[in-house]
């Protein structure tokens, strides 16, 4: 599911998770899980990035129709502890974006320190469009990163950006041919690795603990209301129908 490779003080983690790293339970525990374990390794920072020419196309949605409420009520709060631990990783995180990042994928990425984007990959967030809305770990994320004048097209527009667009709106922090993006995203973590670990973190800390402190306050009663709309039936409607204008899958 995923490979760690060490270069230097650098830990590049490659999701490798079926054809499009889709985000399942199982997805979830064991990237928080890796996360929580790298905070505590040596390494002094973390790249991820995706297998082959994509790095996630997010949530497993056939997983969220055929599983139901059951499975729901374990999905979101693993998704929301996964964009968690990447989020608050103390060590500079840097997502080398070498393919497109939709829906969570592009959360994930946002929950980065840094996003070097590969020409030609699209981004963003068109959960709205499907009929589910994004937890509030992910909100927060989006919140932080995204440009502010773009936020709300972002969001409520549901579309995905590529190239000079990604940039704008703050879903991309770089611009690189497809392969070069690795190369410099191992260099931007070896940059930041040079900083003073602890000074780093505190900083680090500093700047999110507004969107962290409202993770934490509002964050379970307002996952009970999305929860509630992510397994009704209308919704699990609208996903059938997304998935197969948009995927097209042999079932």
């Amino acid at each position: 599911m995923f490979e760690i490779a060490r270069k230097n003080d650098i830990a590049v983690l490659t999701m490798s998770h079926g054809k499009a790293n889709t985000m399942d339970v199982e997805f979830c525990v064991a990237l928080a899980e890796q996360f929580r374990a790298l905070a505590a390794d040596p390494c002094r920072a973390v790249v991820i990035v995706g297998q082959g020419r994509i790095f996630s196309a997010g949530v497993d949605l056939l997983r969220i129709v055929d599983g139901g409420m059951a499975y729901v009520e374990c999905f979101l709060p693993a998704l929301s502890a996964m964009f968690n631990a990447v989020f608050e990783c103390p060590k500079p995180v840097i997502a080398a974006i070498n393919g497109a990042a939709i829906a969570g994928g592009c959360v994930l990425a946002c929950a980065a320190d840094q996003r070097v984007l590969a020409e030609g990959a699209r981004t963003g967030v068109p959960e709205l469009k499907v009929g589910v809305p994004l937890p509030m770990s992910a909100l927060e994320i989006m919140r932080f990163a995204v440009t502010h004048r773009y936020l709300q097209s972002v969001l409520y527009g549901s579309d995905t950006f590529a190239g000079e667009e990604a940039l704008q709106r703050g879903l991309a922090d770089e611009l690189l041919a497809p392969g070069q993006v690795l190369e410099r995203a191992i260099t931007l973590a070896e940059s930041l690795a040079e900083v003073p670990l602890q000074a780093f973190a505190l900083t680090k800390q500093a700047l999110r603990a507004a969107s962290v402190a409202r993770i934490r306050a509002e964050g379970p009663a307002y996952d009970q209301q999305a929860l509630a709309h992510w397994a009704s039936p209308q919704t699990a409607a609208g996903i059938r129908a997304y998935v197969e204008k948009t995927f097209k899958p042999a079932r």
